[in-house]
């Protein structure tokens, strides 16, 4: 071993799992039913991507339990039986759910039948007393076909309403009191039975899901609930199609990615967080994170606790050092006037450069119009040019649900981050183009306001539920707010397309992430804190990293939509000159795919960063891959890496 590059040492021999995905554990097996004339993935206890004629009819049935907090439990599986048959299945399994506050177990039954009829079954038992918020199974509903789609409910007491899936994000309960629903999705009609409970439905989008979700219980009824020890909860599922179905199979071959060059857009600004490790940035940490030259950098100001002006100072210092501007989170207690004064007097003496200032309210979901009817008067005598948005710190929900009103604010803000429901590698990958759905909802209500998206995380950075800013983390574990797939090429990849889908639609500023440490883009000068948990070292730098550095390195040119005849699997986010298009293409699967890029004419150069270039790219804050670089004829067909990111340059098709 090379003990001299103790960088190369390390990565080399992390886990080709770890430096994919982050994470230790194993890939997960899905197994492919059918029923009738459906097609279905079993995959850890639950059903996805119910289908027919290659059209998503549902895209998951699963069981959920959830703590006072919100929190989900992921379920141990245990006893798990599956018989497959050509045109049917029956599955049986045990899932035990257990944290410190629940203890419950369950067993499932899933039957497909050959009459395209599929039931799922949970007999549960509390085997402790414990409180919860909610325990059941639940259906997700895909966007594409159901949104703006009609859907008959039929309520408990017999009588039926005519309703539609929303096409905007709404902001409450979509459906409610359900017995049964149906609806009509290309062309087959389907419909599904609830069992054991009081159903409805609501928006996931809010939390940036790409789904409708039907659950059990009712949010109208109080919670938390206790449950007794020895409590049994039985539900049932049931879900039928109908309609001409015609026999045809998911052809496996090349994804063909498409380039739409007549739609360019400018890219917005592009910033990020000031880190919330303990250490302030070294001359080096800077150094690095000023070679990316992002728009500005996020600092967060509590101005109701003491020695704010010590961060706000050091942010200043920061942000000079990397030569971009500062975005400023306020945050304010009822202590309105006292803490915008003194915010104003250290404003007007230090002269700081400053993007746009964010107001929020440290207890409310969402900035209170009289909050900013009386900040932004006394901040526009200090700065009259200084931009200012109003909205909250927490989720889009929190957002949605509280809409800012006219305060004389020029933009609204919120953040994004798609770990609210699920944290699994797949449903990450599915809730990346809610991010769209999110803008478009927030621009039917701001008018010509600028939409800014502060922060972007791959984990949510605090609770929702239980507060509206961060807290201090308390103990030797590693905070909510960290997720090992930061340091991945996964993460990398779900950055790139997060970008695609954000800049898109045009916000006016996205800030991502942190400069440096576990919940940055590289390690920085301190090993990892977690290091069983995030194993990391010092100097790493994470190929994240590398997204940014080539957006930033290429914010000349407009940015260019793109789309992929599969988004789940290939994506990518591309720009142009006009004559030649940069994108960046990724693989968000496990498995080596065959991709056709129908945007470029003649040859195209193609460097890829994959778990087998990963130790180089987190050596070298500068590197290239151009000594393993591929020139591509633009009409072929090639393979693309697992986990990985092909940055591509060539001649844009005309």
């Amino acid at each position: 071993m090379n003990h001299q590059n103790p960088i190369k040492e390390f990565t080399e021999e992390l886990p080709v799992r770890i430096k994919q995905t982050g994470r230790p554990e194993e890939e997960p097996h899905a197994l492919i039913l059918k029923a009738g004339k459906l097609n279905v993935t079993y995959l850890n206890g639950a059903l996805r991507y119910l289908s027919a004629e290659n059209n998503e009819l549902v895209r998951m049935i699963y069981a959920a339990v959830r703590d006072r907090s919100w929190l989900t439990i992921p379920p141990v599986l245990t006893d798990q039986k599956i018989e497959k048959n050509e045109n049917s299945f029956r599955i049986t399994f045990r899932g035990i759910y257990q944290n410190e506050e629940i203890n419950f177990s369950a067993d499932y039954v899933i039957e497909g039948s050959g009459d395209n009829r599929i039931v799922f079954s949970m007999d549960g038992t509390a085997t402790e007393t414990f409180e919860r918020n909610r325990i059941g199974l639940c259906v997700l509903h895909p966007i594409d076909g159901c949104a703006g789609a009609n859907c008959v409910i039929a309520h408990n007491d017999g009588s039926l309403e005519q309703s539609v899936f929303p096409s905007e994000i709404s902001p409450h309960q979509v459906f409610r009191d359900i017995k049964s629903m149906k609806w009509i999705a290309n062309r087959i009609t389907c419909t599904l039975g609830f069992e054991g409970d009081i159903f409805e439905t609501e928006d996931q989008r809010n939390w940036t899901d790409a789904s409708y979700k039907t659950y059990s219980t009712p949010l109208s009824l109080p919670f938390p609930v206790k449950i007794e020890k020895g409590t049994r909860i039985i539900q049932r599922i049931t879900f039928s199609a109908e309609g001409s179905f015609n026999d045809s199979s998911e052809t496996v071959g090349k994804i063909i990615v498409k380039l739409f060059p007549e739609e360019p857009a400018r890219l917005p600004s592009i910033g990020i967080c000031q880190s919330s490790r303990p250490n302030p940035m070294s001359p080096a940490e800077t150094k690095i994170i000023r070679s990316l030259r992002f728009d500005h950098y996020r600092v967060d100001l509590h101005l109701y606790k003491n020695g704010w002006q010590f961060k706000a100072e050091q942010g200043s210092r920061e942000s000079s050092d990397l030569g971009c501007q500062l975005e400023l989170a306020l945050f304010f207690s009822n202590n309105t006037r006292q803490e915008i004064n003194n915010f104003t007097d250290w404003y007007s003496r230090r002269k700081v450069s400053v993007a746009s200032l964010l107001l929020f309210h440290k207890d409310l979901p969402s900035t209170p119009d009289n909050l900013a009817i009386e900040v932004i008067p006394i901040l526009r005598e200090v700065n009259p040019a200084v931009k200012i948005a109003t909205g909250t710190n927490a989720g889009f929900a929190q957002f949605n649900r509280n809409i800012p009103g006219e305060t004389g604010n020029d933009s609204v803000s919120y953040p994004i981050y798609p770990q609210e429901h699920a944290s699994d590698n797949l449903s990450l990958t599915e809730n990346l183009e809610s991010q769209k759905y999110s803008i478009l909802t927030a621009k039917m209500f701001s008018g010509r306001k600028g939409i800014v998206i502060s922060p972007v995380n791959i984990q949510r950075r605090f609770n929702p539920n239980m507060s509206y800013c961060e807290i201090p983390p308390d103990g030797p574990d590693m905070p909510i707010r960290v997720d090992s797939r930061m340091m991945s090429l996964f993460g990398a990849c779900w950055t790139a397309i997060s970008l695609k889908y954000l800049c898109e639609n045009s916000p006016e500023s996205i800030t991502f992430y942190e400069t440096v440490g576990e919940c940055g883009i590289f390690q920085g000068e301190h090993d990892s804190r977690w290091p069983e948990t995030f194993p990391a070292v010092k100097g790493m730098i994470f190929p994240v990293f590398h997204v940014f550095r080539f957006i930033m390195g290429n914010k000349d040119l407009k940015l260019i939509r793109s789309i992929s005849s599969k988004p789940l699997a290939i994506d990518c986010i591309a720009l142009s000159d006009g004559k030649k298009a940069k994108l960046i293409l990724v693989n968000l699967s496990g498995t080596v795919r065959s991709i056709q890029l129908d945007c470029c004419s003649g040859l195209f150069r193609m460097r890829t960063l994959s778990a087998r270039s990963f130790s180089e790219a987190a050596l070298d804050f500068r590197w290239t891959g151009i000594e393993n670089e591929k020139i591509i004829k633009s009409n072929d067909t090639f393979p693309v890496e697992p986990y990985s990111l092909n940055f591509i340059e060539g001649w844009k098709k005309h």
